[in-house]
């Protein structure tokens, strides 16, 4: 009996690693302050790692942590209580985590990041609309670097974040939905 011999030729799969740069990456939010207005905020350090598959992008993996204990609203008051158990309850919860658990390609340079977020001790699914990645770049220090930039919308509530006060003419202090917007450059390891 003779064994078949396989002439099929595989391609090599090319899989590179690539960490966050969190001097040159953002992590932003946005909610409504009594119904009239955006405030927006940033947390000021962002890390985590990017696993990215060359031959097929939806096939890549990306985790992201954001220290929740530099969150910053210029003021200092707002700062803390965002920080309280009111909201973040930093000192439990000092972290809010992502991890991808699927990728899909919509067009070239737009992806679509479904994943776990975590915030306040609590998981729930999220759905990232992403651009990127960019060109790759060397920098001055022989460096490769790509960069993304991510934008959902959370109901705050749905992670826990419930805290609020009526208004004295209807409506409520802090809006429910908040939009998270990340500018995120990469170094490969």
């Amino acid at each position: 009996m003779n064994a078949a011999v396989s002439t099929e030729v595989r391609p090599e799969v090319s899989i590179s690693t690539w960490n966050i740069d969190p001097v040159h990456s953002t992590a932003q939010f946005k909610v409504k302050h009594m119904m009239i207005s955006n405030v927006k905020g940033e947390f000021t350090s962002v890390t985590g790692s990017l696993e990215l598959n060359n031959n097929d992008i939806t096939k890549s993996k990306v985790e992201a942590s954001i220290d929740a204990t530099t969150i910053n609203t210029r003021d200092s008051q707002r700062d803390a209580h965002l920080k309280s158990a009111d909201f973040f309850d930093v000192e439990k919860f000092p972290a809010i985590s992502f991890k991808s658990t699927s990728i899909s390609q919509q067009t070239p340079g737009e992806l679509t990041v479904t994943g776990d977020l975590t915030i306040h001790g609590v998981t729930r699914e999220v759905v990232f609309d992403v651009e990127g990645p960019s060109m790759p770049q060397k920098d001055p220090w022989g460096n490769t670097r790509i960069g993304f930039s991510a934008t959902t919308r959370i109901n705050r509530k749905d992670f826990g974040l419930t805290w609020n006060t009526a208004l004295e003419t209807g409506g409520i202090l802090v809006g429910d939905e908040v939009t998270i917007s990340l500018d995120v450059e990469f170094v490969r390891a």
